[in-house]
């Protein structure tokens, strides 16, 4: 017996990640942008169509059945909510999509596998899906800017705004997509909960035109704070307080990121 054949097989060690795995996350992040990326007419121009159809809708065929608001043309009101709308959708649908269909086709041990820490699958999944919203977001807004006409008032806020709402909305994907067992698990929380938010907001209205409770209720709801910040980022006036928006959505994303992290760290929904 030679002494190679006598010798134990020793396998090689593991690669030791000091600190954060930027390689690794950077694949995942990638991997999700990519995603989107690739059915582009579905997920970028799909969204695009609609706001324009809605502009078609609200600012066209009801052209001078609209009157101006505060001031600013109804077109100019009502264009930002329709973006934040869209990146509000894009940013939910993205991470969303992404965890349900790993877990139907039994893909998880793809991003459960490699050494990732749950802060870093959780940055991956929730900066894709953020992509997906901002980019979506920016095409939506150059596609309306001939209706609406509009000078930026506080780009701060704009931008402030579009990211909360994508990372918000990105990590409410996360935990719906790791809740989820089936594509009508999903389906209830887009239709139940994301879009009547969404239309309660005051997409296409003033919230002090509400009836009480109405009024006082749609202070609660987060969309609300969102989409009035990033309204004020484009017509200068609010309804609300800005500063109240930005602490409760500073907050908000506070909060759900928390939450995110500790359902990867027990696999939740993922290891089961």
């Amino acid at each position: 017996m030679t002494d190679l054949a006598r010798s134990p097989v020793i396998p090689p060690a593991p690669r030791d990640y000091n600190g954060v795995n930027w390689r690794g996350m950077y694949t995942l992040y990638a991997r999700e942008v990519r995603r989107f990326w690739k059915v582009g007419m579905q997920t970028v121009a799909a969204p695009v169509v609609t706001t324009l159809l809605y502009m078609l809708i609200f600012v066209v065929a009801m052209r001078g059945a609209s009157p101006p608001i505060h001031g600013t043309p109804y077109a100019q009101f009502v264009a930002p909510g329709l973006i934040m709308m869209a990146i509000l959708n894009n940013s939910f649908a993205n991470a969303s999509s992404s965890l349900i269909q790993a877990k139907i086709m039994g893909l998880t041990p793809d991003f459960l596998t490699p050494p990732l820490a749950p802060i870093e699958l959780l940055a991956g999944f929730g900066l894709g899906a953020a992509t997906r919203g901002v980019f979506v977001g920016f095409v939506t807004a150059v596609a309306v800017t001939p209706f609406a006409h509009w000078n930026i008032a506080h780009l701060w806020a704009v931008v402030y705004f579009a990211v909360a709402a994508a990372l918000i909305l990105g990590l409410v994907g996360i935990i719906a997509g790791l809740w989820s067992e089936k594509f009508d698990h999903l389906a209830a929380v887009t239709n139940f909960i994301i879009m009547p938010m969404t239309f309660l907001s005051g997409t296409f209205y003033l919230v002090d035109r509400l009836p009480e409770p109405f009024r006082s209720a749609s202070h609660f709801n987060p969309f609300f704070y969102l989409i009035d910040g990033f309204r004020y980022g484009f017509i200068g006036q609010a309804d609300g307080s800005v500063g109240t928006g930005v602490a409760v959505t500073s907050g908000i994303v506070v909060v759900l990121t928390l939450v995110c992290w500790r359902l990867f760290t027990i696999g939740y929904r993922l290891k089961s």
